[in-house]
Formats: C-alpha cells, sequence, structure tokens
C-alpha cells in the first residue's frame, strides 16, 4: 500500500513539472530567460499542480502496478526493476505526447519520453529506499503423494 501511495504522492508532481519545463522548452520559450519568467514559470506550476495530479493520478498507479508487479519477479534486482519502470514510461509518455503538435523528431520524443520516465524512476527509487519489503520467497516444495 506505501508504494501506491509513494508513486501517487511524487509521480504526478514530478511528470507535471517536467512536462512544463519540456513545453515551455519546445515552444522557445527559454531563449530570453531572466530571474522574473522563471518566476513566472514556477508560477504556473504551482496553479497547475491540481490538474497535473487529475491526469497524472492513473498513469502513476499504472506505473506502481508495473513496479510491483516487477518486484515479485525474484530474479530482477531493485536498479533493474526502477530502469524497467523508467523505460516503460519513457515509452507511453513519448507515444502520447510527442505525436502532437507541429514538430515531431528525436529531440521532442525524447523530451517528452523524460515526462514518463522521470517521475517512474524517482518513485520506483524512493519505494526502494523507504519502503520496507522483503523480497517474495520460493514457494517450498510439497512432498509428493506418489514418492515411494
Amino acid at each position: 500500500m506505501k508504494r501506491y501511495l509513494i508513486f501517487v504522492a511524487v509521480g504526478p508532481a514530478l511528470g507535471g513539472f517536467a512536462l512544463l519545463l519540456v513545453t515551455t522548452y519546445m515552444s522557445g520559450y527559454w531563449t530570453n530567460t531572466n530571474p522574473g519568467e522563471v518566476a513566472k514559470l514556477f508560477k504556473v506550476f504551482v496553479t497547475s499542480l491540481q490538474y497535473s495530479y487529475l491526469f497524472g493520478f492513473l498513469p502513476a498507479l499504472m506505473m506502481c502496478a508495473i513496479d510491483d508487479i516487477l518486484f515479485h519477479v525474484r530474479r530482477i534486482g531493485p536498479t533493474m526493476r526502477m530502469l524497467l519502470v523508467g523505460g516503460i514510461a519513457f515509452l507511453l509518455a513519448g507515444f502520447n505526447y510527442a505525436s502532437h503538435g507541429s514538430e515531431y523528431g528525436a529531440l521532442q520524443w525524447v523530451l517528452y519520453g523524460l515526462v514518463g520516465f522521470i517521475p517512474a524512476t524517482v518513485s520506483s527509487w524512493l519505494v526502494h529506499k523507504f519502503v520496507d519489503e522483503t523480497p517474495p520467497e520460493a514457494p517450498a516444495a510439497q512432498p509428493s503423494k506418489h514418492s515411494a
């Protein structure tokens, strides 16, 4: 349960901030930057945070479910699990965001993919660091009824 709470608390906020940074970069906002413009960016982030949680709640739960499934695979360690969850989130965010807009290319795909990769990887890392879960044990072998 703690795993899902961490993903839902951290994921939408990080994803919303990353999406705001990517969209402002893609629009050319960062060409002439001064402290007033950066302050405006954070003001937009704070005012749009409720929408980040509204639209990021279900994707965060989906990434958490994938992380939970991979946790129960004994052969996958924590680092590999973080990278797999991040890679899946990268692909899903890239497919979701990169095809929208007038430009389409590798830079746009990578930037929008990072919108999914960053929150999923950080959330998975936080779960690994702060949730005390023991990996699942192998089931004990049951003696056969037909043994000699």
